[in-house]
C-alpha cells in the first residue's frame, strides 16, 4: 500500500503546472461555495464563520457543511399536505399581549389556540411515567409515541412491554425514535413490539454508506409525545430512560411534563401523524387516524401547541420566548438545563431586567455537559450587571424547560434555550394563556427557586479555571 501511495505521489507531482491547477481548483471551490452559503442569508457572523472553515479546509470543509452545517429542511413530502382536520380557532380571553402571543404562535406554527378540559403538572419521571402506563392501559384504538431518547433500561422495558401488551390486544401503537437520541437501543431491543404487531421509525436515520442519499445528521427530533385514542395526550421534556425515574435512581433528572385532555389532543395528534408520515414514508394511515381523533368539548382552559424545527423559517419557540419576555409587566422566570442565548434572546432578558422586571434564571449548577456549562456561564457577568437573577439548580441535574411571565402565560415542553433548540431541533411546547396553570408553574418554580442558591457578581472566578474556559466555550455556542 504505502508503494502505490508513493506512486501516485511521484505522477501527481510530475503533472506540469500542477500548483496552478490546484489553486484554481480551490478559488473555484471557495467562490462556488461561498456564494451558496451567501445566498442563504444567515446571520453575519455566523456566515463569515462558515466561510473561513471552509477556506482553511478546501473539499473536507464541503462533507462537514453538507453533514452539520446550518439548512432548512423542505418537509415536502407531508408540509402541505397535513392532516387539515377542523382545529378550534378562538383566541383566549385575557389581556391584549396574551392575544398578541396566541396570534403570534398561530402566524409562526400553523396551530391555532385551542382548549383543554384536564391539564396536569408532572414531575419528574416516576409521576410521568405512572400517568403514562395507566393511560397506555386503557388505550382502546391507538397510541402514538415519538421520543428523542428510549433506553433499553429498566424504564424502557416496562413501557415497551406496556405497548407490546396493547398491540396484542388490537390497539395500533406506532413509536417514533430519533435515531441519534436513541442510537444506543438496539433494534432488537424492539423485537417483541415489532412481533406483537406494533410498528417502529426512525426519524432520520444515519446513511453514511449511502452517498446517494442526503444525511440529516445535525437535525433531530427532540419531541417527547404521546396522544393516547386520540383523547389524552402528554409533552414535555421527559425521555424513557432511567437516568429520569426519581423512582429507581436517587440522582435522576429534575423535570417536567405535562399531562391534557380536551380539543388540544387534537392539536398533538396532527403533530405526531406529520412527524410518523415524514419519517416512514406512510400515507394510508391518515383516514384511520382522523376517524379515530373525534372531536372534544372546549374547555376552560386556553392552550396552545407550538412546534419550531429547521422547516419552520421563524423560529416559532424562540420568538414566542422572546416576545413574551419583552411583554412582560411584572415577571418573567425562565428554568432550562442548556442556556447558551442569541443575541435576540439576550437582548430581552437584560431589558426586561433594566426595566424593572423580576428576571429569574433557573439553571442547573452543573448540566451534563461541561461546555454548556462553561458557555453558560460566560453570559452571568452580562445579566447580573442588568438584574437578573441567576439561581443554580443541584445536585440533580435541572431538565425542566418552562417560561413564566406574569400571572397568565406559561410555556413547558422539550426546547432548551439554545441555538440548537431555537434553530436545529424539531421541538414541541404547549403555551398556557392560563391564570390557573400559570398560578401552579409558578408554585412549581418557587420551590426550586428556594433550592437554588443564587448566584452573585461578587463570586470567585480565578481566569485559568474559570474566565479562560468560559471565554472559549462561548466562541462555540453556535454549534452548541
Amino acid at each position: 500500500m504505502p508503494d502505490v501511495l508513493l506512486s501516485l505521489w511521484t505522477a501527481l507531482a510530475a503533472v506540469p503546472h500542477l500548483r496552478l491547477y490546484l489553486t484554481l481548483a480551490w478559488l473555484a471551490y471557495l467562490v462556488g461555495l461561498g456564494v451558496w452559503i451567501v445566498l442563504q442569508k444567515r446571520e453575519p457572523v455566523a456566515t463569515l464563520s462558515w466561510l473561513l472553515g471552509l477556506a482553511a479546509l478546501p473539499y473536507l470543509g464541503l462533507v462537514i457543511y453538507l453533514v452539520f452545517g446550518p439548512r432548512r429542511l423542505q418537509r415536502y413530502r407531508l408540509r402541505r399536505a397535513r392532516v387539515r382536520a377542523d382545529l378550534p380557532g378562538r383566541l383566549p380571553a385575557g389581556d391584549p399581549d396574551t392575544l398578541e402571543l396566541a396570534r403570534l404562535a398561530e402566524a409562526t406554527t400553523g396551530l391555532p389556540p385551542t382548549t383543554a378540559t384536564r391539564a396536569d403538572w408532572l414531575v419528574d419521571g416516576s409521576a410521568t411515567y405512572a400517568a403514562l402506563l395507566e393511560a397506555i392501559a386503557q388505550a382502546r384504538q391507538h397510541v402514538h409515541l415519538e421520543y428523542y431518547i428510549f433506553q433499553p433500561d429498566r424504564s424502557g422495558a416496562l413501557l415497551r412491554d406496556a405497548l407490546v401488551e396493547r398491540a396484542r390486544a388490537g390497539v395500533k401503537v406506532r413509536l417514533l425514535l430519533d435515531a441519534v437520541g436513541s442510537s444506543a437501543t438496539p433494534r432488537r431491543f424492539f423485537a417483541p413490539l415489532l412481533a406483537a404487531g406494533g410498528e417502529l421509525a426512525w426519524f432520520h436515520p444515519l446513511r453514511f454508506g449511502r452517498i446517494w442519499e442526503r444525511t440529516w445528521i445535525n437535525l433531530r427530533t427532540h419531541r417527547k409525545l404521546v396522544v393516547v385514542d386520540g383523547a389524552v395526550g402528554f409533552t414535555g421534556g421527559i425521555n424513557i430512560t432511567d437516568e429520569e425515574n426519581d423512582a429507581l435512581r436517587a440522582d435522576a433528572y429534575r423535570d417536567l411534563h405535562v399531562r391534557v385532555e380536551g380539543e388540544v389532543v387534537r392539536a398533538l395528534q396532527r403533530v405526531f401523524v406529520e412527524d410518523w408520515a415524514y419519517a416512514s414514508g406512510q400515507r394510508d394511515f391518515l383516514a384511520e387516524v382522523a376517524r379515530q381523533t373525534p372531536p372534544a368539548a372546549p374547555g376552560a382552559i386556553a392552550v396552545q401547541v407550538v412546534t419550531a424545527g429547521p422547516d419552520a423559517p421563524w423560529e416559532p419557540i424562540h420568538r414566542l420566548q422572546v416576545a413574551a419576555i419583552h411583554a412582560a409587566q411584572r415577571r418573567a422566570w425562565l428554568a432550562t438545563p442548556y442556556f447558551v442565548p442569541g443575541e435576540a434572546a439576550l437582548m430581552a432578558l437584560t431589558s426586561a431586567a433594566l426595566g424593572g422586571i423580576d428576571v429569574r434564571l433557573l439553571l442547573p449548577r452543573q448540566c451534563d455537559s461541561r461546555l454548556v456549562t462553561l458557555a453558560a456561564r460566560s453570559y452571568y457577568d452580562t445579566l447580573l450587571e442588568a438584574g437578573v437573577k441567576i439561581h443554580e439548580y443541584g445536585p440533580r441535574m435541572l431538565h425542566t424547560k418552562a417560561l413564566l411571565v406574569d400571572d397568565d402565560f406559561a410555556l413547558v415542553g422539550s426546547a432548551n434555550f439554545d441555538h440548537r433548540s431555537f434553530r436545529l431541533n424539531f421541538e414541541l411546547g404547549l403555551a398556557f394563556h392560563d391564570r390557573g396553570h400559570a398560578a401552579a408553574l409558578a408554585r412549581l418554580l418557587e420551590g426550586e427557586l428556594a433550592h437554588a442558591p443564587r448566584v452573585h457578581r461578587e463570586r470567585a472566578r480565578p481566569l485559568l479555571t474559570a474566565r479562560l474556559p468560559e471565554a472559549f466555550a462561548r466562541l462555540l455556542s453556535p454549534l452548541l
